[in-house]
């Protein structure tokens, strides 16, 4: 698996299988401002949907500077599990640290929720700008971690109406015509449940499900259970929701995954 390049960057795709582009004003300003690129430095493009694209910057056009593109190259960087994410919303800005270190880990799809004990309360408006700077985190972070497909962050929907069907958690290959197996449902519980050691065998896709600050309600949790969802436990500490989730997304791709 070739090694990302430290001149990555996030470009608007379809991306051309060689030829030249010109980057749009994100990816020139982060070329150009942030990493301070001179023409015919190495770069290395992805647009979210599996390839990266080496390269080469041709100059240094502050209205868009451009690229000349080699053939794309296929890193490997997704795990063979497909692990989606759905995290009831904590206090203030720690949506984005949950967010980064998920897709670090591997997730491949984060859902926000909204729960009767969530702390975080957000309008309509509020949520839409949310989801948007959480895209872009989302982005940045497999910038640095070297993934080169963005995992899907959706929109915040309420957790009792989500749970009963939440759909597909995505994977390393959308482009698969073959129909997807139903997603295991795992839900983080303080109280009871499996350890992640004994599970077994492993589910091509799954959704972890974490709640808030204070878990989840009685009638919540019920819902989930009722719903397919198994209980699983992180052992004998109780973990901050930040923590939580993000230490069973690596227990899990240790168990499962590609890490380890």
């Amino acid at each position: 698996m070739p090694a990302p390049s430290p001149n990555r960057l996030f470009q608007t795709g379809p991306l051309p299988d060689g030829g030249t582009v010109r980057l749009d004003a994100d990816a020139s300003h982060h070329a150009l401002r942030v990493l301070r690129l001179r023409t015919g430095d190495p770069v290395e493009l992805f647009d979210g949907s599996g390839p990266r694209w080496p390269g080469r910057l041709l100059d240094q056009d502050p209205r868009g500077a451009s690229v000349a593109l080699d053939a794309p190259v296929r890193a490997g960087t997704e795990s063979p599990i497909a692990l989606g994410l759905a995290q009831a919303l904590p206090a203030g800005d720690r949506m984005d640290w949950v967010v980064e270190k998920a897709v670090e880990l591997g997730a491949t799809a984060i859902q926000p929720l909204f729960s009767r004990r969530s702390l975080l309360r957000l309008d309509a408006a509020r949520a839409a700008r949310r989801l948007v700077h959480w895209r872009r985190v989302a982005v940045a972070a497999c910038m640095q971690c070297g993934r080169d497909r963005v995992p899907a962050v959706l929109e915040p929907v309420p957790l009792e109406r989500w749970v009963a069907a939440p759909g597909d958690p995505g994977g390393p290959d959308p482009a698969d015509a073959r129909p997807a197996p139903a997603p295991a449902r795992w839900l983080l519980s303080p109280h009871d449940g499996e350890a992640i050691g004994a599970l077994g065998p492993a589910p091509a896709a799954a959704w972890l499900l974490v709640g808030p600050e204070g878990g989840l309600d009685d009638d919540e949790d019920a819902r989930a259970r009722a719903s397919g969802w198994r209980p699983l436990r992180l052992g004998p500490r109780v973990l901050r929701t930040e923590t939580a989730g993000l230490a069973a997304l690596a227990a899990l791709q240790a168990r499962f995954g590609d890490l380890g």
